[in-house]
């Protein structure tokens, strides 16, 4: 008679990584490319291959690193460093209040989740298509972005010095990309263009009154502008008798 240890299956875990890396693809050919602008730039101001891979994997700061650059070759203080990582990774504070993190389980799962919690994954696993998703398939999908990143970065940077100096706007495919995502979102919502017009309007007012600061102030604006719109719209219900 033959003995052995049973094994838990997990039959859910490789539709979720297939499901997961079939979502990641959009977001990652705008992720490669600009990780490979972010590589090469890093080569031409003179810093080492794998600060940029070291760079992409721990701050995974998207638009923070292309200023990160900069800061570092200036040697800027350290204090500097800090100040303009909060000014430009502020926005993050809000994503958590949508963000489905209650369906992750396990603490190093939620930690590494939270720890990639970019503009990209929260696009795509806060939409409506999403409200299904396991937490596997979450973490996941945020991973497979990580990855993205990280490895066009580090190639960007190995094969900085092939790419023409001339070359220009490959950091727009991150413009790009918000575009398809903002437009996604709306046509999962149902076509109500109330939201990106409040958006819209509080970056205007924003540039307009604080060209200074204007990402704290257009989204203090639109936070207020959402949260508004929800008290109105609460208290516009019809009434119990």
């Amino acid at each position: 008679m033959r003995t052995g240890i049973r094994t838990t299956a997990r039959p859910g875990a490789r539709s979720d990584a297939r499901a997961a890396f079939a979502d990641s693809l959009s977001v990652g050919f705008g992720f490669v490319p600009l990780g490979l602008a972010f590589g090469a730039l890093a080569a031409q101001a003179g810093l080492d291959w794998w600060w940029a891979g070291l760079s992409a994997a721990l701050v995974y700061g998207g638009s923070f690193e292309f200023l990160l650059i900069g800061m570092v070759t200036a040697a800027a203080p350290l204090a500097s460093v800090a100040g303009t990582a909060l000014m430009v990774q502020l926005r993050h504070v809000f994503y958590p209040l949508s963000f489905p993190l209650h369906r992750v389980e396990g603490r190093l799962a939620r930690a590494y989740s939270t720890f990639t919690l970019s503009d990209e994954a929260y696009a795509l696993a806060a939409a409506e298509r999403a409200r299904s998703w396991s937490g596997r398939r979450i973490v996941r999908l945020q991973s497979f972005l990580h990855l993205y990143w990280a490895g066009g970065a580090v190639a960007g940077a190995l094969l900085g010095s092939l790419i023409p100096e001339g070359v220009t706007g490959l950091e727009f495919a991150l413009t790009a990309l918000f575009a398809v995502l903002a437009l996604d979102a709306v046509r999962d919502r149902g076509r109500d263009l109330s939201t990106p017009v409040l958006a819209l309007l509080s970056a205007l007012a924003a540039r307009l009154f604080f060209p200074g600061q204007l990402l704290l102030v257009a989204f203090a604006l639109f936070v207020a502008a959402l949260l508004a719109r929800r008290l109105a719209t609460t208290g516009a219900g019809p009434s119990r008798a």
